[in-house]
């Protein structure tokens, strides 16, 4: 044999030696299938060759593995390919051909037109730059200086690590489920809502996009003070302050959605330019703290690096109601919040799973490494207080006298430490990064670039969180603003509406008003996307297994409690705001029930709870108290017995198991299975507001389909033990061999020691339009069907549930009508028990006489005739061939059942003929003494011509019931 040849180290490629082996000895594969098309060894279409050529045993299917298959989207400009099925692989190569409208077969019209590629980002420009810039902003310039005097160097550093600390576990939690699988666009929201449900996800989507919206207002609003502070130095205004600031933030907001429609290439473009602007105003920052400092920046608390500065202002110095550790952490913490500004935008990235992690922690690391080098640098050059004043030199005569730290360098700000009123140094003047750099214009050119950069960041990222909601149509009238433009999916109506929502909050023109609750939604993000995957990571699911694997489960849980905790710290009320405005929209979705299926952690951590409380049911042995019926229902479709589900489901909602088990009778192929597995079944029942399992089996007939049914529904200890179905009204008409099969159901239920009960109604079970019998084994439905209602969905009134317990059954004919009175509809019915056997001997001649006449033809066409008889073939055969056929000496025997059966049928109908329901002790008939056609008889005599509902009832002779405490 030819030996493959393999580089050494390398994978072998399957694919590529295909074309050496071969079969018969040709020198390929007569037929393949790529994935996409099924083919020929030439690579001709089986579409184009002979509608109906049959495939040899010779012949494969199977493909290698392929990301394709795997893809819940299709790919631009082709159709999505598919592997070939099992049924395709498994089943016999004569039972199936493959024509052009094959599944897998594609020609060349179905190819889609390529469409041109959209703009995408790479991680440094996509992610990093982003997030650096919306971490930047007003606070950085004008805050943190501040907090350095009032926190001291060393306490500022624990802040600016605490607030790190979050956005760093942020940031992988982040990392750890976006590398969980393809990120699309949606940003926060798609990450959320993927992991944990749409609950969660939407109510954040939505408050994130909204908060992300009025920050643009936020960061446009500090924008505008600051150049209406540089007007008012430069005696310049237009109407009055407030005024002004509203007049240039409108005007800045529309200037910057002018950006963005012009596309996300224009607005990268833009945010390079706002990078490169704010690196230089840092680069011109640490330049100004190396020249020495001027006669003129002396007097203002400038004294270039000096240690005894840096000593003193190591420590912290409280000054006013916010000095405290907190107060300054609530300030500076907003300044931190800016870490998604990367993630939001995943469908404009060109890998979103390499892209987020990797920007995201870079933004992370070097924004904090900045904030600690200013903190160290401004507190080791710059006094706390300074007069500004040239004259303040230190006078050898108050030498003495001199207070602060000043003296030393010659300078006594004694007067203005004393009464409070110096206007310069950390603690006074906001703008001491303009004072200490080299060149003070760039300063303000950063704050610029600072605060218009978030607020692009912002303004672009609220319409892609928010587009990306409006398409899965969780909630009611934003469709509209789903719609996408252009090749990039632009969503101009979304930044319309960000546009609407930023001018209004412009227009209250008060930084500090806004921004509280903008820090808290961005907070309850981030504490959900921890919580996120925290949970992700605690149920085990084995669709969790992201790349990135330096995240921690726990540190996740830790992030998530530390982030509500500050949310509180922050402004207890704006925390109030924010979590009941998601305990609403998560409400809202609840009671609604999208129709969406995003395989979230929540999905996992349920199946894992009931997992788990399902095997701890073993270590608990059953008890008399804690017994509840557990119905397995042959309903068939439930849709086709709707009365027979609507009973069953109202003594057992929240109570005990319900299973609505259906036959398909036939050999397995995708169409039977699909009929018996069809979701439409649970989603008719989830409609109905039943609260049942839905089993459907392939079987060869009916009566073996059930025996399945019977030994393999269930779980454990959450197993039926009753069987429930409907009588079967048209014994007469159908085949003998139909109601031996109906009639060995029951003894195979009483057999494998399940409780049996058997509910016949007047009307019937089946709806009227459809007309199918509950065992019909033909009875094939795969689509949803009507809701039609039945006499068990109204209220029943003041009548009576008249109970004739017969025979000691262990109870179940009397706990079921108890259960019964349980439910609300059936709460105001007087349970009326008769107890005792009927006595035959009461029945009047006339009565015996009809009573009789009428059974006897129901068994007339069952009995044995003459021919049969005194033919050759023996008792034994007769009763094995037609197990149906009634003999006379069996008739006889059962006589005094058959009585009773008649004379019972007299009581129900002289006492309980306005009764609400029936219950009544069901007859057992010995398999083998008593033919099925007699029983199927005796079961017709006892529940004929009655009004009310019956039930059949009959327990498995095991106590149900319990009148002991123990």
């Amino acid at each position: 044999m030819e030996e493959v040849p393999a580089a050494p180290n390398e994978g072998i490629s399957l694919s590529a030696l295909r074309s050496q082996f071969s079969v018969n000895g040709e020198e390929g594969p007569k037929y393949g299938f790529d994935g996409n098309r099924y083919h020929y060894g030439d690579g001709t279409s089986v579409a184009s060759q002979n509608s109906t050529q049959i495939l040899t045993g010779y012949d494969t299917l199977d493909v290698g593995p392929n990301y394709d298959f795997y893809a819940n989207t299709n790919a631009q400009g082709r159709v999505r390919r598919s592997r070939p099925s099992l049924f395709q692989l498994h089943s016999n190569i004569e039972c199936f051909s493959y024509t052009a409208n094959s599944p897998g077969d594609s020609s060349e019209d179905d190819v889609e037109e390529p469409q041109s590629e959209p703009t995408r980002f790479g991680w440094v420009k996509g992610v990093m730059i982003r997030c650096m810039l919306n971490i930047w902003g007003v606070i950085l310039y004008l805050r943190l200086p501040w907090i350095t005097a009032q926190a001291g160097i060393g306490l500022t550093w624990v802040i600016i690590l605490l607030s790190s600390c979050i956005t760093g576990i942020t940031g992988l939690s982040t990392s750890a489920i976006a590398t969980n699988g393809r990120v699309k666009g949606g940003g926060t929201y798609f990450l959320i809502s993927r992991s944990l449900g749409p609950e969660l996800g939407g109510s954040i989507g939505l408050i994130f996009a909204f908060a992300n919206a009025v920050a643009v207002a936020m960061h446009t609003v500090g924008f505008a003070e600051t150049v209406q502070a540089l007007m008012e130095e430069s005696g310049a205004s237009i109407v009055d302050p407030i005024n002004d600031i509203r007049i240039i933030g409108v005007i800045t907001v529309t200037c910057l959605l002018a950006i963005s429609l012009a596309g996300m290439e224009w607005e990268a473009k833009a945010q390079v330019l706002f990078f490169f602007v704010i690196l230089v105003s840092f680069a011109n920052y640490i330049v100004g703290t190396i020249i020495p400092a001027t006669p003129q920046k002396q007097a203002k608390g400038f004294f270039s690096y000096q240690a005894d500065i840096f000593a003193e202002n190591f420590v912290p110095g409280w000054r006013g109601p916010e000095g405290n550790f907190f107060g300054m952490f609530s300030i500076f913490f907003p300044s931190a919040t800016g870490i998604l500004a990367g993630a939001n935008i995943s469908g404009d990235l060109k890998d979103p799973t390499v892209a987020i992690p990797r920007g995201t922690l870079m933004a992370i690391f070097w924004t904090t490494l900045s904030y600690l080098i200013i903190a160290a640098t401004i507190g080791a050059c710059m006094v706390r207080d300074a007069s500004g004043v040239m004259n303040d030199t230190l006078a050898v005569s108050s030498a003495d006298s001199c207070q602060g730290l000043a003296c030393q360098y010659g300078w006594d700000f004694t007067n203005c430490i004393t009464n409070r009123t110096c206007t310069y140094g950390l603690s006074n003047q906001y703008q001491s990064m303009s004072l200490v750099s080299g060149f003070a214009p760039l300063i303000t050119a950063g704050i610029f670039g600072a605060t218009l950069s978030s607020a692009l960041a912002c303004l672009v990222s609220a319409p892609k969180v928010f587009q990306c909601l409006c398409k899965d149509n969780l909630y009611p009238v934003i469709g509209f603003f789903g719609k996408g433009n252009g090749k990039n999916d632009e969503p101009i109506r979304g930044y319309v509406l960000a546009y609407i929502i930023a001018v209004c909050f412009v227009l209250i023109a008060e930084l500090n008003t806004i921004a509280p609750i903008i820090s808290n939604f961005f907070l309850c993000s981030y504490a959900l996307i921890n919580f996120s995957c925290f949970h992700a990571s605690i149920t085990n699911s084995p669709g969790w297994r992201p790349s990135f694997r330096f995240y921690s489960k726990w540190m996740s849980l830790l992030g998530a409690v530390v982030s509500v905790i500050i949310m509180f710290l922050l402004t207890w009320w704006a925390a109030l705001i924010a979590i009941g405005i998601v305990i609403f929209l998560l409400g809202y979705v609840l009671y609604k029930r999208p129709s969406v299926n995003w395989g979230s952690s929540v999905q996992a951590g349920s199946y894992n709870m009931a997992l788990s409380y399902c095997v701890s049911l073993n270590q608990v042995d059953d008890h008399i108290k804690n017994y509840r019926p557990q119905c397995l229902v042959l309903t068939g479709p439930p849709s086709c017995r709707p009365a027979l589900v609507d009973f069953v489901g109202t003594f057992t909602k929240n109570l005990s198991l319900m299973i609505c088990g259906n036959v398909v009778t036939g050999g397995p192929s995708p169409a039977t299975l699909d009929t018996a597995s069809s979701n439409s079944h649970v989603i008719w029942l989830n409609k109905r507001q039943i609260k049942s399992f839905y089993h459907g089996v392939v079987a060869n007939d009916l009566r073996t389909g059930v025996k399945m049914l019977l030994q393999g529904a269930g779980l454990g200890r959450i197993r039926p033990n009753v069987l429930l179905t409907g009588f079967k009204r048209d014994w007469r008409k159908d085949k003998p061999s139909c109601i031996d099969n109906y009639i060995g159901i029951l003894h195979d239920a009483f057999d494998l020691q399940y409780g049996v009960c058997v509910l016949r109604m007047r009307e019937g079970l089946d709806i009227p339009e459809r007309g199918v019998n509950t065992l019909d084994p033909d009875a094939m439905v795969t689509e949803p069907q009507p809701q039609p209602s039945t006499v068990f969905q109204s209220q029943q009134g003041k009548k009576t549930i008249d109970v004739y317990w017969l025979f000691d059954d262990g109870g179940l004919t009397l706990l079921l009508p108890y259960l019964l009175t349980r439910k609300k509809r059936w709460a105001r019915c007087k349970v009326r028990v008769f107890v005792g056997q009927c006595s035959v001997e009461t029945l009047s001649s006339t009565s015996f006489s009809d009573s009789v006449r009428r059974f006897e033809d129901l068994i007339g066409p069952y009995r044995l005739n003459t021919a049969q008889k005194d033919g050759h073939v023996t008792a034994e055969q007769l009763n094995q061939d037609c197990p149906w056929m009634v003999s006379d000496e069996e008739i006889e025997t059962n006589k005094p059942k058959t009585l009773r059966q008649i004379r019972l049928n007299e009581v129900l109908q002289d006492y309980s003929r306005d009764a609400a329901i029936i219950f009544v002790t069901m007859p057992v008939g010995r398999r083998g003494q008593c033919p099925s056609a007699l029983y199927m008889a005796w079961l017709e005599t006892l529940s004929r011509d009655l009004r009310p509902p019956v039930l059949l009832v009959r327990g498995n002779q095991e106590n149900v019931l319990t009148f002991y405490c123990q």
